[in-house]
């Protein structure tokens, strides 16, 4: 019975073998510098969208992308997309050897604009990474907001109905 292979044993998948698994797809990105799951969310451009009573401006951030790998649509039912390609390539030649370095990724993100816009007129600059969109309101909806006037007599009804009860 000495000489019998061993089985191997399967083992359970227990709170700490889950852990022992992600940390061991950790380190096995970090062998060799490939991002980790959570620098591949991080593929999606950070925004911020603002709006004032005339325009809403759309401001991401792209850093490694060049201006013309940027793509910008706008469709007619409310959606900004924006998305690009990000390149870096590193090489180095020494007496000894060679070495280079290429990484890449797409990046993108589409924003919902729950206005009434003037897409004909949106225009867009971008500047050190930064991509910045104006997008005017239309007329109906610059004109769609309205004043509410708070009515002081309200606060009172509610005190007198308190004192009943």
């Amino acid at each position: 019975m000495q000489n019998q292979p061993r089985t191997s044993e399967k083992k359970s998948l227990t709170p700490h073998n889950r852990h022992s698994g992600h940390h061991f797809l950790s380190n096995f990105f970090n062998m060799f510098e490939m991002p980790s799951t959570i620098e591949f969310q991080n593929m999606e451009p950070k925004i911020e969208v603002s709006e004032n009573k005339k325009n809403i401006m759309v401001t991401a951030e792209l850093p490694g992308v060049n201006e013309q790998d940027i793509d910008l649509e706008i469709s007619t039912n409310g959606y900004l997309t924006i998305s690009g390609e990000k390149k870096h390539e590193n090489t180095e030649v020494s007496k000894g050897g060679y070495f280079s370095e290429i990484s890449y990724g797409h990046v993108s993100r589409t924003i919902p604009l729950p206005w009434d816009l003037d897409y004909s007129k949106a225009s867009a600059e971008f500047n050190n990474g930064v991509l910045s969109v104006s997008i005017p309101k239309s007329n109906i909806e610059q004109e769609n907001k309205r004043k509410i006037s708070i009515n002081k007599t309200a606060k009172k009804t509610k005190k007198t109905a308190k004192k009943n009860t």
